[in-house]
């Protein structure tokens, strides 16, 4: 028996403090954005010195442990790619940010290549990497460079929920994987106790930044959808303790470390019994 959950109003916390809503969508267990900004007007709500991704800032103590800690999860995340005895090492990565995942499989042999829509990202990236590392501004122009596909894996870390088509996205992701690739997506789970704890406030919402928020079930069925199964998650044990934490900001307007690493904490120990940790990790394969 398909659950029916309640919209919910709420406001962009980080950028323009404008209003917002999601709406769920039964069928998918998933809840869209509304109303969705232009694509000419999307750029502008990442225009913002918080926006972290986008940058490799290391000033106050917030960015501090945020790139303590990104180094860790980079070495998390090869360790799981590597796990996946693939022939050529072939690896897109697609919001490739500032590029340190990339940098992190370039020095371990990966063939790599990146997509990052971002100027200011793409330059530090193109700089970490080398002139001779390809970076496409969008997936059409990297589907146009034959000679660079297919790929032995594909990763997205946080990009799905940005996608205005993501049908259309995953659509043109698998044409560029190889048949016996894999694909690696990791977004937020609105399922998670720390969601259910913040609702309105939870940072993982994101909006309009986040145009689509996903569950475990959704993911199966989407990406059923196209021929392609999710084999198994794996969950981010650290997105809860960073999103908590912004979270107690958009609540209480500072940062509550303490608090914060309570529902962080508490969020995974709910989670180790059903999974639904704050955000998860799906590998997914073609089906055969």
């Amino acid at each position: 028996m398909k659950l029916n959950k309640p919209n919910i109003s709420l406001l962009d916390y980080s950028v323009s403090k404008e209003s917002f809503s999601l709406i769920y969508n039964q069928d998918l267990d998933l809840y869209a954005t509304s109303p969705v900004p232009s694509i000419l007007d999307l750029p502008g709500y990442y225009k913002s010195d918080d926006y972290i991704s986008h940058t490799d800032s290391n000033h106050s103590l917030f960015e501090k442990v945020y790139q303590h800690i990104k180094k860790f999860t980079l070495r998390s995340k090869l360790k799981l790619i590597d796990s996946y005895k693939v022939q050529n090492r072939n690896l897109l990565d697609i919001g490739c940010g500032t590029g340190d995942f990339l940098h992190t499989a370039q020095r371990k042999g990966w063939n790599i290549v990146g997509v990052e829509p971002n100027e200011k990202a793409s330059a530090l990236a193109q700089n970490k990497l080398g002139s001779d590392v390809s970076i496409f501004e969008n997936l059409n122009d990297l589907l146009k460079n034959q000679t660079l596909q297919p790929f032995d894996v594909i990763t997205l870390w946080h990009v799905l929920e940005h996608v205005p088509n993501y049908d259309a996205y995953i659509s043109s992701i698998k044409k560029m994987l190889h048949p016996d690739g894999i694909l690696i997506i990791a977004v937020p789970n609105f399922n998670s106790y720390d969601a259910n704890y913040y609702g309105k406030y939870w940072a993982a919402f994101d909006v309009p930044r986040h145009l689509w928020h996903f569950s475990q079930n959704s993911m199966k069925i989407i990406f059923s959808q196209h021929e392609l199964k999710v084999m198994h998650s794996k969950p981010m044990y650290f997105d809860s303790f960073y999103v908590s934490l912004l979270s107690e900001k958009y609540k209480n307007t500072k940062l509550h470390f303490i608090k914060a690493f309570w529902i962080g904490f508490f969020s995974n120990f709910k989670a180790m019994s059903n999974n639904e940790y704050s955000s998860l990790i799906y590998v997914i394969q073609i089906k055969k």
